[in-house]
């Protein structure tokens, strides 16, 4: 299973991208779950407003776009358990 996050826009409108192959991860149960328990289905997509970013979330069959002012909880949780995977 693949996770891949999208930043785009900002100041810059610069696109970054983090992808995590969930099976090659010390602890892939545990990456199962926590994708398991997010409220896919509860996010109605959104667009940023001027100079801040959006986050796109992709995790087949699921993709949620998330405005910056809306990345909290779990949503938070999993950008940066994404980005620590890929060093950041």
């Amino acid at each position: 299973m693949k996770v891949i996050v999208s930043r785009s826009g900002g100041m810059a409108g610069i696109r970054q991208t983090w992808e995590v192959q969930v099976e090659e991860q010390p602890d892939p149960n545990l990456w199962t779950e926590f994708l398991n328990s997010l409220p896919w289905d509860e996010v109605t997509d959104s667009e940023a407003t001027p100079d801040r970013f959006a986050y796109r979330i992709r995790c087949a069959p699921h993709e949620v776009v998330l405005a910056e002012q809306e990345m909290n909880g779990p949503w938070r949780d999993l950008v940066n358990r994404v980005r620590a995977a890929n060093g950041m």
